[in-house]
């Protein structure tokens, strides 16, 4: 029987309780199976909550309290607290389909590979500008690179607990900007490891308004972009003056795109993505975006 800790990191976000429901609703056959959820505040804010729940949920439920505001002691209190088989992590404002675990075992089982990333379905609502439901901007997929993927993220994953990855942890320096996922999966491909896709394992999560907007998106993609630009590092120079012609190339895409409410938003947000890169690379100190930190910067927070 093959055995999961799903993960949850939570942060003030009462969220938690429609994810825990639809774990309840998982269609899964043999395999063992505990929750395991870290609470990232300073005071233990969402402990009455995961212990309401855990009275009658269908499997039992670990509560950390692993304070604060930085999601990366979160995820490695999760990482110290798991026994099992396999690590599974979703985030506190995503709910799961029946099928989602199982989908995502399948594949390691199929594959072997040392982590297997899932979809993330964006929800919107119906105040949602048209532009961005058709583009769908928010939604999160694989990315691969010549064939293969090289990095992941935490938001819809299967990792298993195996040397030497089982010792890899979360970046702390990364804890309030964000990346630590993109950094993490990056070290376990550079040791050997393998990630592949279950294109089945869906999550679906709600975008709230403060984040169906351009200024969001361009804060997104610039992070993103600083993130792989620091790992870029080794070879600044070269790997500066690619980003900035790719950045020019898409800036002029965004202009022969005018016409096209979503080419245009794209190719633009490439641009960022790109100059973002250029900046990781140059050592440019990325925005806070998680925690209290983020609250105090609110206009410039996710």
């Amino acid at each position: 029987m093959a055995s999961v800790d799903i993960c949850i990191c939570t942060f003030r976000r009462p969220f938690l309780a429609e994810t825990l429901h639809s774990l309840a609703a998982l269609a899964i056959g043999d395999v063992a199976i505990r929750v395991i959820i870290a609470d990232n505040d300073a005071s233990p804010s969402a402990q009455d909550l995961v212990e309401t729940m855990a009275r009658d949920f269908r499997w039992p439920i670990t509560y950390l309290h692993a304070p604060a505001a930085n999601i990366c002691i979160a995820r490695n209190a999760c990482l110290d607290a798991a026994s099992a088989d396999y690590v599974a992590f979703i985030d506190d404002d995503e709910t799961v389909s029946p099928q989602w675990l199982g989908e995502l075992l399948d594949t390691a089982r199929l594959t072997r590979a040392d982590a297997v990333l899932g979809p993330v379905r964006a929800v919107y609502d119906t105040r949602t500008p048209a532009w961005m439901v058709e583009g769908d901007f928010h939604s999160t997929l694989p990315v691969r690179v010549n064939g293969a993927i090289r990095t992941g993220y935490t938001c819809n994953v299967l990792i298993r607990r195996a040397a030497p990855f089982a010792a890899l942890r979360f970046d702390l320096a990364l804890g309030q900007s964000g990346g630590e996922d993109t950094d993490y999966f990056h070290r376990l491909t550079a040791l050997g490891g393998t990630i592949a896709e279950a294109p089945g394992a869906l999550v679906y999560e709600p975008v709230p308004a403060e984040r169906a907007a351009m200024t969001w998106l361009i804060r997104r993609r610039l992070r993103m972009g600083q993130t792989h630009g620091m790992l870029l590092r080794g070879a600044r120079l070269p790997a500066a003056a690619i980003a900035m012609a790719k950045a020019s190339y898409c800036v002029a895409m965004a202009g022969a795109t005018a016409f096209s409410p979503i080419g245009r938003r794209k190719n633009l947000l490439r641009a960022v993505l790109h100059m973002g890169v250029v900046g990781g690379i140059m050592g440019v100190r990325q925005a806070v975006h998680y925690g209290d930190g983020a609250a105090r910067q609110a206009p410039h927070s996710p």
